[in-house]
């Protein structure tokens, strides 16, 4: 049987939400062993100057506790 945890991290790109989905697995799977995978829960747009300056998402990110 497997146990596991979600956490929510968020993370930030000037490009795209892709490109903020991407660095944040990349941040994660540094610190948390065994990610499964993960959801996004929010995304939203800074603005300034009425152009897009930052893409934002908030991920749930799931992965199994060890033994």
């Amino acid at each position: 049987m497997s146990v596991a945890r979600v956490t929510e991290i968020s993370a930030t790109s000037p490009e795209s939400f892709e490109a903020a989905i991407r660095e944040a697995i990349s941040r994660a799977t540094k610190t948390l062993r065994n990610v499964q995978g993960a959801w996004v829960k929010e995304q939203e747009v800074r603005v300034k100057d009425d152009q897009i300056t930052a893409f934002k998402v908030n991920l749930m990110v799931t992965f199994l506790l060890e033994d």
